[in-house]
């Protein structure tokens, strides 16, 4: 890689000489987003056990927008059936202190059957 240098045109790229050649400087730009536990998992399920859909949304672009809206619509999930699940066993708010260890268990429980379901619906599919 002999002769490197800039030259720039009118619309702002950047090129650089390459022997007798131009070479275009262009990056792609991918959106940083944060995975929750949900994104991850999905994640990890795509790599692991749909390597063509991994890789089919990962060259067009759409994997992070698939992770974000698959953890977005997971914890929306998650809150619309812990609280089915405390109204269906009338557990309220006054219960957490009057009964501390009793409401505490009972939302350890609603929260691992939701995320049992969303794993099954959401994550693992």
């Amino acid at each position: 890689m002999k002769n490197k240098e800039l030259k720039e045109n009118k619309y702002g790229i950047e090129y650089t000489k390459i022997g007798e050649y131009y070479m275009p400087n262009l990056v792609l730009e991918k959106e940083k987003i944060n995975l929750n536990k949900y994104g991850r998992a999905r994640l990890n399920f795509l790599k692991q056990n749909r390597k063509a859909e991994y890789t089919i949304m990962f060259v067009n672009g759409t994997l992070n927008n698939h992770l974000k809206e698959i953890q977005e619509l997971a914890q929306e999930k998650i809150d619309i059936i812990i609280e089915q699940l405390k109204q269906k066993n009338n557990l309220t708010e006054e219960m957490k202190n009057t009964n501390q260890l009793y409401w505490v268990g009972m939302m350890n429980s609603f929260k691992n059957t939701a995320e049992e379901i969303i794993y099954k619906e959401l994550i693992y599919v």
